[in-house]
């Protein structure tokens, strides 16, 4: 069933007969390669890449940093081309200049090359904003919610995937006769998620369109348009304090899944004295739980929209955030290695549970300048992250003492949600919306 913008209402996963789930399926699955090639190199950094380069711990945490800084950069870069180019070739350009970072950072020879190829491959961190603009335009208000959070939730399983399967790669790549040395494994693994991304790339040029009717270069009416007056989109949207709460909330959820997923495998083979492979099994517990728990905190913010409107959507994105900062504190006050996987495992369901209720909540912001909107919040996770990182780089402290730390100050900015309020027109306008989604769906 479709609404009258040919939004879909009802999501089902395995089907690839509409234009909708077919952009449902290739934009999780591209987004998926991205973050997989993102964070190829941490599970390989402190056995392999680090002594490899001769890099120091500092040299590690800034290229970490480096890596998710630029990301904030590129993800305000391409909400804006979404709106003026398209979800489609935004999508396909970005996947080529990825494989193309990924395959070109085995060839980094000393610090200074490898921090310039962690920044080119930070670049494609900005995938998750094209992922919710498609899936935005593509599904109606009664389960956008979900549709934003499985696509995303799915694509950042590549983050906890990436960290058991390339020290197989890696290690692969030395039985196969690919790599010269023991250290030197991780450069020939860098071209297995290269080739990945052009393949993706292919299948989204032939089979998504930029919105259900077709692309804006034949339908130009269905860009996003400015208002007579407006400065612009993104001016618009930078002018909204919503929007900035947003931000920051996302940097409290999705900021700090980026940081675990950099830093968890260093975490237990440090703490608890670990391998390299049985530390990145462990830590990719974190990114798995992406199967269902992201999903999850978008289904149950369509089902609060149900009965509180869009104020339920912002309220259960509060509750959920308060709930991660407090797993969060629990988590690094654990110092044995079962309660320690059990209470990350609970602090992971919470972490991804408010990225979904997060954009649940961004597509009712400014559907005119969704793109921006998406593209600001987006870069609010990044920006979260560096935080986390340059705070432990220049107070010194530990892993622990930085989780604890951080979990206090999740928790708080989860509070920040109250300010975030829309007019009673708006909330009609989405109550209307959603009775009419749902009605055609129940049809």
């Amino acid at each position: 069933m479709f609404d009258e913008q040919g939004r879909s209402t009802s999501i089902d996963v395995f089907s690839l007969k509409t234009i909708q789930m077919r952009t449902f399926h290739l934009t999780w699955f591209a987004f998926f390669l991205c973050f997989f090639g993102w964070f190829s190199h941490a599970p390989l950094m402190s056995a392999t890449i680090g002594p490899d380069l001769g890099l120091t711990r500092e040299q590690i945490l800034t290229s970490f940093i480096a890596s998710v800084g630029v990301t904030v950069l590129a993800r305000l870069g391409v909400g804006s081309l979404c709106d003026h180019i398209g979800p489609r070739k935004a999508y396909v350009s970005l996947l080529v200049f990825g494989a193309l970072a990924t395959a070109g950072s085995a060839l980094a020879y000393d610090y200074t090359s490898y921090f310039i190829s962690r920044l080119c491959i930070g670049v494609i961190g900005a995938s998750f904003v094209i992922t919710q603009y498609h899936t935005s335009v593509m599904f109606s208000s009664n389960v956008v919610g979900m549709a934003n959070a499985t696509t995303a939730g799915w694509g950042n399983l590549g983050g906890g995937v990436t960290q058991a399967v390339m020290p197989m790669l890696a290690g692969a790549m030395t039985a196969l006769g690919f790599a010269s040395s023991e250290l030197s494994r991780w450069r020939p693994a860098m071209m297995v998620p290269a080739a990945l991304m052009l393949m993706v790339a292919a299948l989204y040029w032939r089979f998504t369109t930029d919105c259900p009717k077709g692309n804006y270069s034949e339908l130009p009416e269905e860009r996003p348009q400015k208002r007579t007056g407006e400065q612009g989109l993104f001016v618009t949207a930078c002018k909204d304090h919503r929007v900035w709460l947003l931000f920051l909330m996302y940097a409290g959820c999705f900021g700090m899944e980026l940081f675990v997923n950099g830093r968890a495998a260093s975490y237990y083979q440090e703490r608890f004295t670990m391998d390299e492979g049985t530390a990145g099994l462990i830590a990719s517990l974190f990114g798995l739980m992406n199967i269902f728990a992201r999903s999850l905190g978008g289904y149950l913010g369509d089902r609060f929209a149900a009965g509180g409107g869009l104020t339920g959507r912002v309220r259960w994105l509060i509750a959920v955030m308060v709930a991660e900062g407090l797993a969060l504190v629990l988590f690094s006050r654990m110092g044995t290695i079962g309660l320690a996987i059990g209470t990350m495992i609970v602090f992971s369901l919470f972490v991804q549970m408010a990225e979904g209720a997060t954009f649940s909540v961004v597509p009712f912001i400014n559907k005119r300048s969704l793109g921006a909107v998406s593209g600001i919040v987006g870069a609010g996770g990044n920006v979260g992250a560096v935080v986390y990182a340059q705070y432990m780089l220049r107070s010194g402290s530990s892993l622990e003492e930085c989780f604890m730390i951080y979990g206090v100050a999740v928790a708080v900015i989860g509070l920040l949600g109250f300010g975030i309020r829309f007019s009673e027109e708006a909330e009609a306008e989405a109550r209307k919306q959603y009775e009419t989604s749902s009605a055609g769906l129940a049809a």
